[in-house]
């Protein structure tokens, strides 16, 4: 059965000018992008630091503004519907940035009204179950561990149901155990329908998690396959 894309991405581009009193210059941060990931996998997006993968993402996110190309998510133009694009996609970024003195269950309440999410449909109790904080919803958050923190950032995206999951660099500077932990997370959350896009630069998380890579160099894709094959 052919699976459906979730996530198309044609010919796009995304320019910085950078004015400053030597020269107006601009950096080309991602050039022609082309990408198809299809529902329900776990695609990794690999490349070093400033290969374009933040970017990538904050364009989806909406914070920056594509220079020319097609985005689809989830049958949603990013031109034409921006809100149902923003709608489809859970983003847990690299930087823990919570409020120290919010619960989880609050924390996660705010994010839910943030996203328009009646009372009534809103799901804080299965997501705070679904990331092991069902015991700390009630604890400050700066009484949590890394991993909880981490966990509790998973359980922020996942408030409005997005059937795309991104994770930014979900690993970067843990230790092992809390890593394993994380996979093991997100595995569950793949399972449950949710398709995943990993950026990372670990290349045995790659192996371990995805099942197709695409790698990015300075702005391009250099390479795309299944991970067995590009391994």
């Amino acid at each position: 059965m052919n699976k459906k894309s979730v996530l198309s991405i044609k010919n796009l581009n995304k320019i910085y000018s950078i004015n400053s009193s030597k020269s107006p210059d601009s950096v080309q941060a991602l050039k022609n992008l082309n990408l198809d990931v299809k529902e329900g996998e776990i695609f990794g997006l690999l490349g070093p630091n400033g290969a374009g993968k933040t970017t990538f993402i904050n364009i989806l996110s909406g914070t920056v503004i594509k220079s020319s190309g097609e985005v689809n998510v989830w049958g949603f133009d990013l031109d034409k519907n921006p809100r149902q694009v923003r709608a489809s996609i859970g983003i847990v970024p690299q930087e823990v940035n919570l409020d120290p003195f919010f619960s989880p269950r609050k924390l996660l309440e705010l994010q839910a009204g943030m996203y328009g999410v009646k009372k009534k449909d809103r799901i804080t109790d299965t997501v705070l179950k679904l990331v092991s904080l069902e015991k700390e919803a009630n604890s400050y958050a700066r009484s949590l561990s890394g991993g909880m923190k981490r966990r509790l950032l998973m359980a922020k995206a996942l408030v409005h149901q997005p059937p795309i999951l991104f994770l930014d660099e979900p690993t970067a500077g843990v230790d092992v155990n809390l890593r394993r932990n994380l996979w093991d997370s997100v595995k569950l959350l793949n399972k449950l329908g949710v398709t995943i896009i990993l950026t990372t630069h670990y290349l045995q998380e790659a192996e371990e998690m995805c099942d197709r890579i695409g790698i990015l160099s300075k702005g391009s894709l250099v390479a795309l396959d299944s991970t067995k094959n590009l391994i």
